[in-house]
């Protein structure tokens, strides 16, 4: 099917050092330190790219199991949360949270929840993650 890259840099130790992360395709640059990733400093982190590609890969696998039984989705909108908290006092992705609403005309709540517990596990992000835990927080609007 595709092969998908990026690049990272780090330059100089972990507390004082600075890095930047580049997609293949150009559409993301970023920025990212110590501060950015284990405080609340400037610039992105891995964890915040895990989640981006985590909710963008949900709401695709999501809209496509919907759109198959027939209930074309109007909008999936997915936040995904990555916890990055010290497990055996060093640092670990442990849980990720997934936050979906979305709108599909026509369809009951149930039949829903039910294509979204196949999303979360189809996916192949959440394959590819499949080593941390997983919450799902599914519901429609409108």
């Amino acid at each position: 099917m595709s092969v998908r890259s990026a690049q990272a840099e780090w330059q100089g130790d972990l507390p004082k050092g600075k890095g930047t992360i580049r997609t293949e395709t150009g559409s993301f640059s970023g920025q990212y330190s110590f501060s950015s990733r284990f405080e609340e400093g400037t610039g992105t982190n891995p964890e915040e790219l895990i989640a981006a590609a985590h909710a963008g890969c949900f709401s695709m696998a999501l809209s496509n199991i919907l759109a198959g039984a027939g209930h074309t989705p109007t909008s999936v909108k997915t936040t995904a949360r990555v916890h990055l908290n010290k497990v055996e006092g060093a640092p670990a992705i442990n849980l990720i949270e997934l936050v979906c609403r979305a709108v599909v005309p026509g369809l009951d709540e149930a039949t829903f929840l039910e294509h979204a517990g196949k999303a979360k596990v189809g996916c192949p992000v959440s394959k590819a993650l499949s080593a941390v835990d997983i919450k799902l927080d599914a519901a429609l609007e409108g």
